[in-house]
Order: structure tokens, then sequence, then C-alpha cells
């Protein structure tokens, strides 16, 4: 992907100018989001910055993936530290921002399937019911 490519360009930069010392303890290494799979465990593991994740193996489908910019990495780490902590989040912002997408595409990301659906005023609790 493209946006795997221009992170590792930058952290190889970042090595370069001497920015980067920690290695994989490095903040611009652990930013991302990165999958490992354990022997031991026999299950794989998603991780970003200090949180991990089984990964749940849910067949989505093979879908186009979302253009990840560096606020979507931001996105990603509030979202994942908040489930790390037994949170939520609710992204907030305009209209057509891709807020909806960006969660959408962290639970493909975890192997976690997404339900999405817009609340009003005449949801009942049963509607809800009806989901699972």
């Amino acid at each position: 992907q493209v946006h795997q490519k221009d992170v590792l360009d930058h952290i190889v930069e970042l090595h370069k100018k001497h920015q980067i010392v920690g290695g994989i303890d490095d903040f611009e290494w652990q930013k991302q989001l990165r999958c490992y799979w354990s022997d031991e465990e026999r299950l794989c593991r998603v991780q970003i910055a200090d949180v991990s994740f089984v990964y749940c193996w849910e067949y989505l489908g093979c879908k186009e993936r979302l253009v990840v910019t560096p606020l979507t990495d931001r996105c990603y780490i509030t979202l994942t530290q908040a489930c790390g902590m037994f949170f939520g989040g609710a992204p907030a912002g305009p209209a057509g921002t891709g807020k909806t997408e960006t969660v959408k595409d962290l639970g493909r990301a975890l192997g976690k399937y997404v339900v999405v659906f817009n609340c009003s005023d005449q949801m009942r609790y049963t509607d809800t019911a009806k989901i699972y």
C-alpha cells in the first residue's frame, strides 16, 4: 500500500537524521498498526502502541481499503487506546469527513464485524435487538 511505503520512508528518513534512536520502542514505529503471529498461543495479534488485540478472523469480503492519512492514524491510536481500556469511542465532526469509514476500516483491520446504524428519536431498544 502507498501509506505503508510512505510510513517506512518517513521512518528511514528519521533514522538517517538520528531522530529515531529507540528502534522498535520508538513511537514512530509503535503508533503503526502491526500484526504479529504468536506460535505459543497459535493466534494472530494486532498491536498499536501498547495495546494488543486478538485478530478475530471475521470474513468481511474483499473490500477496498480506506485511504489512510495522518488523521486516520491518530483516530486509530485514539480508538484502540480507548478499547484497550474497555471504553468506546465516538468520532465526532462534520458530515462526510470519513468518521464511519474510519471505524469500519479499523474493525476490518482487527477482523471484527462492525454494524453501522444511524440513530434517530424514533429508534427504540427493540430496533437494536433486531441487529443482533
